[in-house]
């Protein structure tokens, strides 16, 4: 590594870490509602007492120091990343129990990773090849970025997975749902008993609904709730089906039986379409790499031949 490349990658990081550091003060300095508020905060009416006293980490020390750029870095991630709200339901959709802040605070520790795979490698090519620093930042840039979105894009994998899980599950539990009504039992009721002898993603969502409606809840509204929490037009209209029936007294086993074979149907179809797609994307390997090789060896003995025969 020459002494030119090696003094303008160390100046390129004392710049980054410049800015970074000026960043933090600007972000920092408190506004008028800090300063004010000292003197506007409200008399406390309770014993200090009867405070539980905040958890603290084996390092608390670090974790104070620490906890500046972290907050710096989600406040980073929530501009580069999905909205807030649209986050928080993801993360129900993807059956997570985590906050938004807890995800931000995983993507910052994902960018941090990124940057010092980035520096790494960014050294090692400086060192063995000379690269130019506009190059080694741009490596570094993209490193960072991409630790920084890699879990929104798990969280989104992590979604699609989990409800192609549920729309398989849910003829199967629309069957179940039918057959405990038709033997006597009412709605809650089917609920429990489905919910205690399956298991799988589906059966998590009918237990947060059956504790919806144990709450107090009507079942209309829990099954509301449920629709609210899937992305999943299929299952929505299931909910709104099965509350439309426990509402208006139309025959639930009849219309749960309707539900699932439409699930049925819209799984087929879903397959046809994804067989059709399939079918194309084969044709590819067959036009640009088995067709040329059957005609280089339909043909070679025939050139052969010829230019013996010369």
């Amino acid at each position: 590594m020459t002494p030119v490349a090696m003094g303008g990658l160390a100046g390129l990081l004392a710049a980054l870490g410049v800015l970074l550091v000026i960043a933090r003060v600007r972000a920092r300095r408190p506004g008028l509602d800090a300063r004010l508020a000292p003197y506007l905060r409200p008399r406390r009416t309770g014993s200090s007492l009867l405070d539980v006293p905040a958890a603290r980490g084996p390092l608390p020390t670090f974790e104070r120091l620490v906890a500046p750029v972290l907050a710096d870095g989600v406040r980073l991630a929530a501009r580069l990343g999905s909205p807030t709200d649209e986050l928080r339901r993801r993360l129900a959709r993807a059956g997570r129990v985590e906050s938004v802040e807890q995800f931000r605070a995983g993507q910052v520790v994902a960018g941090a990773l990124g940057l010092a795979g980035g520096l790494t490698l960014g050294l090692l090519l400086a060192a063995a090849r000379g690269s130019a620093t506009a190059v080694l930042a741009v490596l570094v840039l993209g490193c960072g970025i991409a630790g920084l979105l890699t879990p929104d894009w798990l969280l989104s994998r992590q979604v699609r997975d989990r409800e192609t899980r549920m729309m398989a599950e849910l003829p199967t539990i629309a069957e179940l749902l039918a057959l405990a009504v038709g033997a006597g039992e009412g709605a809650v009721g089917a609920l429990e008993r489905v919910v205690r002898s399956t298991h799988g993603e589906l059966s998590v969502e009918l237990e947060r609904t059956l504790a919806d409606a144990r709450a107090g809840l009507p079942i209309v509204q829990a099954l509301d709730r449920l629709a609210d929490r899937t992305g999943l037009p299929a299952l929505s209209r299931f909910a709104e089906g099965v509350a439309v029936a426990v509402e208006r007294g139309a025959p639930l086993a009849d219309v749960l039986r309707a539900q699932a074979q439409d699930v049925r149907e819209e799984g087929r179809r879903t397959l046809m379409e994804t067989g059709g797609r399939k079918e194309v994307q084969m044709m590819v390997p067959v036009v640009f790499l088995i067709l040329p090789v059957t005609v280089v060896f339909a043909a070679f003995p025939s050139v052969v031949i010829l230019q013996v025969g010369l």
